[in-house]
């Protein structure tokens, strides 16, 4: 590529850089380490219709961004703009975006200086291998068997952290027992929304985290409303609540007497008359089932009528 060729390159570079942050209001600043070029073509073809994807070096995109660009919004991912990353522009909904590139995540074996980006864990379980492998899983410090010619797991390992560095050996027994622990995608590492950034985690509260939230609060409100006797909206009627039981408990000691105490008072003068009526309310059920009972006995003897024809054995 000669000198023209690529001053024309870098042209186009930044002049579609800034019609892309002309033409969306909306991007994520995604990692992309670990991604290979056949996966990153099958992101491509998922996002087409819903967003576009740009990738370069760095530099390029901070000098676009610095000097191409007219809106002094963007410039806030300045600082973010490290490592192996890239954008991906959309004007539809953030979370369903980041829904599609999450289903675009690919398994992959752990490999030895890699840093692990979830904790592995080992469930108990029968490895398949022979005797001859036991030295191996001593020196992990796995607890195993020998069941039926084959070494045995016996209780769950927590074999990497996340965010260490991946052992030669963890590798090796993770790939001896065909287990691929990690899976990479583009990760999403900021969110650019009209002019704010915020961290990807704000997409995970929805609407019903916020009314439980919100509910929260005020019931926090409300109790130390009432604990410091300050009304407010929230703690009103739980002030009521409470000034409503204060006067039956006056009524249930006192001669004082209203509307809402008469049925306490009532009932604390005879309890016996609302266990009648409880015991009234189940009567019917009784009732109901008598006439079933009497019915049937009357069946049944009729039946024992018609089986007696009135002769003797040896009439």
């Amino acid at each position: 590529m000669g000198r023209d060729d690529k001053k024309a390159w870098k042209g186009k570079y930044f002049t579609r850089i800034v019609t892309l942050f002309g033409e969306y209001p909306k991007c994520f600043l995604v990692g992309v380490d670990n991604v290979g070029s056949k996966q990153m073509q099958e992101i491509r073809v998922a996002m087409r219709g819903h967003g576009e994807i740009l990738m370069g070096k760095n530099t390029m995109i901070r000098k676009a961004i610095r000097e191409h660009v007219q809106q002094e919004a963007p410039s806030k991912l300045l600082p973010h703009i490290v490592g192996n990353v890239g954008f991906v522009f959309t004007k539809e909904d953030l979370g369903d975006i980041r829904k599609k590139l999450l289903e675009n995540k690919r398994g992959a074996p752990a490999k030895a200086g890699a840093i692990a980006p979830c904790d592995v864990k080992l469930p108990p379980q029968n490895s398949g291998m022979g005797p001859e492998k036991t030295s191996f899983f001593q020196a992990l410090q796995i607890p195993t068997k020998i069941s039926r010619g084959t070494i045995e797991i016996l209780n769950e390992v927590h074999l990497i952290k996340v965010g260490e560095k991946v052992g030669a050996s963890e590798a090796a027994l993770l790939n001896m027992l065909s287990i691929q622990p990690f899976s990479y995608g583009l990760a999403v590492q900021q969110v650019y929304d009209n002019g704010t950034i915020y961290s990807p985690d704000v997409l995970d509260i929805t609407q019903d985290v916020l009314l439980s939230r919100f509910q929260q609060g005020v019931n926090n409100i409300a109790a130390a409303s009432l604990e410091i006797n300050y009304p407010t909206k929230a703690s009103i009627p739980h002030s009521i609540m409470n000034g409503f039981k204060n006067l039956l408990a006056i009524a249930a000691e006192t001669d004082v007497t209203f509307t809402e105490a008469a049925q306490l008072k009532e009932y604390l003068k005879d309890p016996s008359k609302f266990a009648a009526a409880v015991s009234a309310g189940s009567a019917p059920a009784a009732t109901a089932t008598a006439p079933a009972a009497a019915s049937k006995k009357e069946e049944v003897k009729e039946e024992s009528e018609e089986e007696d024809m009135g002769f003797g054995l040896f009439d």
